[in-house]
Parts: structure tokens; C-alpha cells; sequence
């Protein structure tokens, strides 16, 4: 699951002896083609230079405008723009007595880091129907990508050791290297905004959500003292805090099938323990104009093993949304996800863990960034999740949040058979329980399987690989967004926490 290393390095840094020669420089991150953070927030644009030296920023384009000059400290400068509607092209110029540095066609827009494992390094190329989504490539020129190369620091380094794509306008030659992920939900996202996407890609196949959390993080959830197998911090350090001075509008993040094996039960901790870290951290270094809530945006794990019977899978789906079941919740508030165990892919060539249909899943995370991040109205992001849930001697009835889309299952969901007061897990007794009817918005369950036991427990879609393609027994409305999985024991309950299954 190990994400290859590239064949070639575009562009290397010296990310520990800058100006070395006394010229002007931009960070690694910056270059001809770049999209910088429009208004309301401020972009901030930051490089090396001769220690003392005067350094004076203009912005030349539909709008010029120039900064007060500011003084070269350790090397580095650093200027904060005024605000900068959405558009261009601008030229960005750093001039100080005897040096210049330029950038050219450079766009104002939102900024969207895409960040975790193999299934975000996923290229454009190996989706399906890959040659008419490359085809599609220019007619975005104001989608504009970047990626970072594959490096790790044992510190914090203050930009990046390499450079693997810099910022580029988008044609198929090269967007075939980049994230299918990234790249699908940037389209989709200038479909709707109509002004220019900047994507940064940042991401490591095979890696656990350790290697992408700061000490801090880590120390939230007692696993600063733990080895995992990129050791803790790596990445955060190389391939993320590097980019914390730059304002950015959010993040997406496909991760999370490394820790199904791997410190799991911490999942539930680690994960809203990074976001909320990498919020802080963004805003911090930009010196506010990143929020400081910024929207965060992940894809709930797809499948990996159809005859799998461990439940590391659906326990880890659980546990990306801190154990609440849908997001935003209490504990991970502006985030959004896109589920995606309905989405298997049986013959994908690159192994079942790495589905093709990387569409709809950029379209479920366009779907939550355009309620959550953009705050638009009426915008269904969320499938049905269950609002109450009554139990009794023969049957279960389900109410959902909303009209429901039902097909016949006799597998789907599960009831736990105990008398006992300890909640159910993963060893108790399991056993089917069918749908034996449903209304508009309600489902009828059969518990004729648990004899005379009592009905302690109730879960959906708790297996690896819950469903073939599209095929989940329970969607909304309209067939498109399916239920995600949730498991409801005796104390717990529906989307607010405030029912129970009783």
C-alpha cells in the first residue's frame, strides 16, 4: 500500500541553509502559476534573503498594490498582502537593492490541501475512464495543482526538502501523476465557485494518522511515546508543517486503512486530535488569516477484503467520526465526510483497497465542502442516519432523519443477543437481522434470531465489504448518498446522542 517514490524530483530545496548566496528567494511552495488565498483572508507570501536587507512586495495585475517594506530576520521575510479578490493573472514581485524575484500568472482563489495515504496518492491516470478525464484537463486552467514530494524530517522544518509537480496550469501529461482525489473535487468545486482552486497534494501511501500528527497531537492521546512504522511525526513535519505560514482555505484527507490494524482504538482520539492541531498550527503561521476552524473534509474508508470477517474496517469507519457515526458532530465540528463503502472495486488492478471510482467520491466531499465550507443552503451532504430506534420482542423499528430509499436485506444489519449489562463488541453474538418492511422513512427489523436473549445491540453495514457497488439496502431520496454505518447499543442512540435503542 506503500505510495511509489517518483521517478524524478523537479525541484530541490535546501531547506536548511536558504539564501545561502544572499539572493532573493520564495519559499519552495511558491512559483510561477500558484494560486494564492483570495478575500476575505489575506495571503501571505514569504521567501529568504540577505540578512538586513529592505524587501519590498508589489502585486501588479487587475489590482496593484504594494506592501510596506519589511527587514530580512534569520534569513527569512515574510509579507501579509491586503485582501485580493478572486481572479488574475497577477505578477507578484520581490524586490530588494540589488536582487529581484518574480512570480508570473498568479491566481487569487481558495487554497485546498489534500493530505494521506495510497488512495489520495491515487493518480488521475488509474481512475476509471482516465483518458476522458485527462481530456477534460484544459479546460480547467484555473484549477491549478501542486505536489509535494515524498521526504521525512525527524524536526519541523520550515518549508519543503523537495518538490515533486510545482504549480502548473493542468494538462493531461502531468495531471496524470496527480491525485485523482484532489484533482476530481478541485473540478468540481471551480464548477461550482466559477474562480480559480488552488490544490496542494501532500500525501504518503502505507502511512499510519501518527506520522501525520505533530507531538502535540500525539501527547492529546498518549501516543507521543509510541513507534509506528514511519515513526511518529515524520511526515507532519516534512511534508505539512512546511506549508503552515501560507493561508489556506481547508483540507481533504483520505486515510485511515493503516491504523486498521494499528493503534485503532486510538483512532477516535488521533484523528480529531490532528485535525484540531493542524487548525491551530495553520493559523498560527499565517499569522491568523488561515481560520482557525478551517473546514475539513475526509472520505470514510472504502473495502479491502470481500470474505473478511475482522471488524477492523467498519470499527475504524466508526471511529473517524470520533464514535458518533456522522460528522459534524460535537467533537469534530465544520467537518465533512464522504462515505464510501459502497463503492468496492472487485477487479481493480492496483488491489481491492484501492477502488477506481474515485468520481463519486470527490462528489460526496464537493457535496459536504458546499454545506459546510461555503455554507450553502438545502445542499443534502449527509445519508440517512437513524434518529430513533425502538426495540421490542419481535421487531426493530429504525427512524431516520430523513425519506429513505429501501431495498430487501437480510445481512446488513445485525442485533447483539445478550442479558448481560456489558455492551456489546466485537466477540459477542452477532446474528442477522432482516428487513421486513419500511415507510418512508422508517425501517422494520426482525429479531426472531435472538430467541429469548434481549436485544442489547444494533449495527449497520459492520463488515468489511458491507455490499456490492451501489448496492447498499438503504440510500436517501434520491439513491445517492447511502446510509454510513453506526452501531446503537442500549445507552446510545441517533444523531444527537439523545435517543437510545429502547
Amino acid at each position: 500500500m506503500v505510495a511509489p517514490l517518483c521517478a524524478a524530483v523537479v525541484v530541490v530545496f535546501s531547506a536548511f541553509f536558504p539564501g545561502i548566496d544572499g539572493r532573493l528567494l520564495f519559499a519552495s511552495y511558491y512559483g510561477d502559476h500558484m494560486v494564492l488565498q483570495k478575500s476575505p483572508q489575506r495571503a501571505v507570501v514569504w521567501g529568504y534573503g540577505p540578512e538586513g536587507a529592505k524587501i519590498t512586495v508589489s502585486l501588479s495585475g487587475p489590482v496593484n498594490q504594494e506592501a510596506s517594506p519589511v527587514t530580512v530576520t534569520k534569513g527569512i521575510w515574510k509579507v501579509t498582502l491586503d485582501p485580493v479578490d478572486a481572479g488574475g493573472p497577477y505578477t507578484v514581485n520581490v524586490s530588494s537593492t540589488n536582487y529581484t524575484a518574480i512570480l508570473k500568472d498568479v491566481l487569487f482563489g481558495d487554497i485546498w490541501v489534500c493530505g494521506g495515504q495510497s488512495n489520495m496518492f491515487f493518480q488521475t491516470s488509474q481512475v476509471f475512464n482516465a483518458s476522458e478525464e485527462l481530456a477534460l484537463a484544459a479546460k480547467y486552467p484555473h484549477v491549478r495543482p501542486f505536489m509535494a514530494a515524498l521526504k521525512e524530517s525527524e524536526t519541523e522544518l520550515p518549508d519543503l526538502i523537495e518538490v515533486k509537480l510545482p504549480w502548473f496550469v493542468a494538462r493531461a501529461d502531468v495531471l496524470s501523476e496527480f491525485s485523482a482525489v484532489c484533482w476530481l473535487f478541485g473540478r468540481y468545486l471551480y464548477d461550482t465557485m466559477k474562480y480559480p482552486i488552488g490544490l496542494v497534494e501532500s500525501c504518503w501511501g502505507g502511512t499510519p494518522v501518527e506520522t501525520w500528527s505533530s507531538s502535540r497531537a500525539l501527547h492529546m492521546c498518549d501516543l507521543d511515546k509510541l513507534e509506528v512504522p514511519h515513526n511518529n511525526s515524520l511526515l507532519w513535519n516534512a511534508m505539512i508543517h512546511p506549508f503552515v505560514n501560507m493561508t489556506i482555505y481547508g483540507a481533504i484527507w483520505y486515510q485511515g486503512e493503516a491504523n486498521t490494524k494499528y493503534h485503532q482504538d486510538k483512532y477516535n482520539c488521533s484523528f480529531p486530535a490532528m485535525i484540531d492541531d493542524w487548525r491551530m498550527a495553520f493559523h498560527q503561521g499565517s499569522g491568523g488569516q488561515t481560520a482557525a476552524d478551517f473546514p475539513f473534509g475526509f472520505v470514510q474508508l472504502s473495502t479491502n477484503n470481500k470474505k473478511n470477517i475482522d471488524d477492523g474496517f467498519p470499527e475504524l469507519r466508526w471511529h473517524q467520526t470520533a464514535d458518533f457515526g456522522f460528522v459534524p458532530n460535537a467533537r469534530m465540528k465544520k467537518t465533512f465526510m464522504a462515505v464510501a463503502f459502497d463503492l468496492p472495486d472487485e477487479k481493480s488492478p492496483y488491489g481491492t483497497i484501492h477502488p477506481r471510482d474515485k468520481q463519486d467520491v470527490a462528489l460526496r466531499l464537493l457535496l459536504g465542502a458546499r454545506a459546510v465550507a461555503y455554507n450553502q443552503k438545502d445542499v443534502l451532504f449527509q445519508g440517512p442516519f437513524p434518529l430513533q430506534i425502538e426495540s421490542s420482542q419481535m421487531q426493530i423499528n429504525v427512524t431516520y432523519d430523513q425519506i429513505v430509499k429501501v431495498d430487501s436485506s437480510t445481512t446488513i444489519f445485525e442485533i447483539c443477543c445478550s442479558e448481560t449489562a456489558a455492551p456489546c463488541g466485537s466477540n459477542s453474538l452477532w446474528v442477522p437481522a432482516s428487513i421486513m418492511n419500511w415507510g418512508p422513512s422508517n425501517v422494520l427489523l426482525s429479531t426472531s434470531l435472538c430467541n429469548s436473549s434481549s436485544v442489547a445491540a444494533l449495527r449497520y453495514a459492520w463488515k468489511d465489504w458491507p455490499c456490492n457497488f451501489k448496492a447498499c439496502p438503504i440510500y436517501d431520496a434520491s439513491n445517492t448518498l447511502p446510509a454510513p454505518p453506526f452501531v446503537a447499543h442500549r445507552r446510545t442512540g441517533g444523531r444527537n446522542h439523545e435517543n437510545e435503542l429502547k
